[in-house]
């Protein structure tokens, strides 16, 4: 997934067992390790005057170092993420662009520009989710998925792959968003603009969704739109109904909070649909690049630490989800039909369960519990 955030965060703060409880702890803004970033951890620091006469005790120090560390790294694995993810889709765009100059227009017809649409679609939608939580890192992530897929589709737009009334719409739609999202970021964007465009990619995500679940079995069961459509009508009705009032304010924001869980789910939709192809056609796996999957599996990789870090389940779920099924299962599929060596499939499979074991146990340390859990259990709860 390049996929595949949300999964929410909230503004609550987490608590934080500290061996010496009693004593409240002040720090100026620079030294606080989540708080500029409006992130929900587990540590509520309160003004006091009494500071200057009291030292924290050496326990409680450390605890606040190990935290602010890990809050550091966990962001720059993130940011790290947009390395392998930019080379996911670079390759794509050169061999594009070669066709191109060639005159070889006819290649550009192997790209599905629905299946393209789809991924901008999530990239979007998660684009507008972590803006909204003031994730940079992960923001950057998803704004380089969107600008990428965008140059795809302008490729094919040139090479008469998709129709221009079709690129020219979703031109509208990609500047739009683009522009909504950072103004929203900056918080210059007025609240009711924002809430008619969370309406609408939650409207879109809820339509494309099982249309996309739908489409994955033909032919074995018949073609059709009904899905889509069906599920489109209802969540614009839930909208509709939500704005006049008749729903209950927990019901609202659930309609509001499913627009992030809808783009994760679609991001982890892929990995089925790619090994369900794989299954009716296990020829088809040769045509799969074992580095392009590693790729994917990398960058998904270096966002679990900062998933789970923040409490984020639905970035969590949907990280972890393409890490090991997307990325370790279709290996895994590729190493049984012999089309990649066991050294291969090997260190991929040690790099990315021992990685997963040193991010619960650096995650475990830095909020000083005994046993990772702990931090499980708070991540599925949110509390």
């Amino acid at each position: 997934m390049t996929s595949p955030s949300p999964t929410s965060l909230s503004t609550a703060p987490l608590r934080f067992h500290l061996l010496a409880s009693t004593i409240q702890l002040s720090f100026p803004p620079k030294c606080r390790p989540v708080a500029a970033r409006n992130l929900p951890i587990r540590w509520r620091f309160r003004s006091s005057c009494a500071f200057a006469a009291h030292s924290p005790p050496p326990s409680a120090a450390s605890q606040a170092s190990r935290l602010q560390r890990w809050d550091t790294l966990t962001a720059r694995f993130a940011g790290a993420s947009n390395l392998p993810f930019l080379l996911i889709q670079l390759p794509q765009i050169l061999l594009n662009y070669r066709n191109l100059v060639s005159g070889n227009k006819a290649a550009l017809l192997a790209v599905p520009w629905l299946g393209m649409l789809t991924g901008l679609l999530g990239n979007m939608t998660l684009l507008s989710y972590f803006a909204k939580k003031k994730e940079v890192e992960a923001i950057v992530v998803q704004t380089l998925g969107v600008v990428s897929i965008y140059v795809v589709l302008g490729q094919l737009a040139m090479a008469e792959a998709m129709s221009l009334p079709y690129f020219a719409a979703i031109s509208v739609l990609v500047v739009s968003g683009l522009v909504l999202n950072f103004v929203n970021y900056f918080g210059w964007l007025h609240e009711g603009l924002w809430q008619l465009w969370e309406d609408f990619i939650t409207v879109a995500g809820i339509s494309v969704l099982p249309q996309v679940m739908w489409s994955t079995f033909v032919p074995f069961i018949p073609k059709s739109i009904l899905p889509g459509t069906i599920c489109c009508f209802i969540a614009a009705g839930a909208i509709i109904l939500g704005r006049l009032g008749k729903l209950s304010d927990r019901m609202v924001k659930f309609i509001r909070s499913i627009s992030g869980w809808t783009a994760t789910l679609l991001f982890m939709w892929m990995p089925i649909a790619q090994m369900w192809t794989t299954y009716l056609n296990p020829d088809n796996i040769k045509g799969l690049s074992a580095f392009t999957i590693l790729l994917g599996m990398i960058g998904n990789g270096l966002m679990i630490p900062r998933a789970l870090f923040i409490r984020d389940l639905m970035w969590f779920t949907g990280a972890s989800w393409a890490s090991f099924l997307h990325g370790w299962g279709n290996l895994a599929c590729m190493y049984y039909f012999k089309s990649i060596s066991w050294k291969f499939f090997l260190g991929a499979t040690l790099s990315l369960f021992i990685w997963t074991g040193i991010a619960l146990w650096r995650d475990t340390k830095a909020y000083g519990y005994s046993s990772p859990m702990i931090s499980l259990q708070e991540l599925v709860s949110g509390t």
